[in-house]
């Protein structure tokens, strides 16, 4: 593969600011290759967490930065226009320039919460998706773009040569689950990003996917890059190390019982586990949150998962077994004790022996 072998670190956009920069700065001293944020939803107010926007968050990082990459990862065009997201990665370009990365994507959660998606619509998230990245793309050129879709509509002037825009084209990503979208990614995108709870079986299947589209379009499947959000813990005490891992698998799995069951089917297929097993983790976080719903992910399913967790030779063996799956990029959700902490600890052990490789 073409493409370089990237580590990067990924968080929900539902933390307080200034902790979310503060992060962001501690794992580019670090040497991570990359940061991105997720947008959060509401619904994490259950849980005693508020959700922020991905974009204004974004824009902070890139200004107290200077050469991590900063991307989005993901933001939905089910909330966003595609001009308007076109208007903010102007934004990014212009203070984070090529270290900016865009990604978007359908979002489950969004459509079911904000009554878009399938049901009742008049086109499903290929359409919707395709389009969006279209009229991004296009605005972005510069050059006078009219689109009529299915779905959205653009207008946009030209620019005038004097206009005070950044010369720089970002890379593009779909956050997809499904098939069909991962093919589109193939054939419209730098590349694809998969969810939390990817395991190494997720990995090759949504490379086979992604470079089928790829191939379909007359491009070379070598040159995307195959990200991948994996949940990560490390500490030098291997069984501490695990339980970070354990709390964050069980807010995603329940996550997957509570809003987005059906399109998350392929992920669990891939990691062996089923919604029999998982669902007494979403009923714990409904009555105790999130400690509790930790307490109730058993060693096998925390197995399953296939977390990058434990001590730092633990973590090594994790990311070559993602690699070797043929994912060029991986993205830790970190989460448990004292995560700036955490941040170094991955720079100090294990980033300066996969640079080696």
């Amino acid at each position: 593969m073409s493409v370089p072998f990237r580590i990067g670190v990924l968080q929900l956009s539902m933390e307080p600011v200034h902790e979310t920069i503060q992060m962001a700065k501690a794992c580019e001293e670090a040497g991570f290759d990359t940061f991105w944020l997720a947008e959060a939803y509401p619904w994490w107010r259950k849980h005693s967490m508020e959700a922020r926007s991905c974009t204004a968050v974004t824009a902070l990082i890139a200004r107290e930065t200077k050469r991590i990459g900063v991307g989005w990862g993901i933001i939905s065009p089910y909330t966003r226009h595609p001009v308007q997201i076109a208007m903010e990665a102007r934004i990014m370009q212009e203070l984070a320039g090529e270290r900016f990365l865009l990604g978007i994507g359908a979002s489950k959660i969004f459509m079911k919460h904000s009554g878009e998606g399938e049901k009742g619509k008049t086109a499903g998230p290929a359409v919707v998706m395709k389009e969006a990245i279209e009229i991004v793309n296009g605005i972005l050129e510069g050059k006078a773009f009219t689109y009529h879709g299915q779905i959205f509509q653009a207008e946009v002037p030209p620019l005038k040569n004097d206009a005070h825009v950044p010369k720089v084209k970002s890379a593009t990503y779909f956050g997809a689950t499904g098939p069909v979208l991962q093919k589109l990614a193939g054939s419209h995108t730098d590349g694809l990003l998969t969810a939390s709870i990817t395991t190494p079986g997720f990995v090759r299947y949504s490379r086979v996917n992604m470079e089928e589209g790829a191939r379909k379009a007359g491009r070379d499947p070598g040159k995307l890059d195959l990200g991948s959000v994996v949940v990560g813990s490390v500490d030098k005490d291997s069984r501490k190390g695990k339980e970070g891992a354990r709390e964050m698998a069980a807010m995603y799995l329940a996550n997957k019982v509570q809003n987005i069951k059906g399109s998350a089917d392929v992920i669990l297929e891939k990691a062996g586990l089923t919604f029999d097993e998982i669902s007494p983790i979403a009923d714990a976080m409904e009555r105790g949150g999130r400690k509790a719903a930790a307490q109730a992910v058993t060693d096998t399913v925390l197995k399953k998962v296939t977390p990058i967790a434990g001590d730092p030779k633990e973590c090594i063996d994790r990311i070559e077994e993602y690699r070797d799956a043929g994912c060029t990029h991986i993205m830790l959700e970190i989460w448990g004790d004292n995560r700036l902490e955490q941040a170094r600890l991955f720079g100090k052990e294990v980033l300066p022996y996969l640079r080696k490789r």
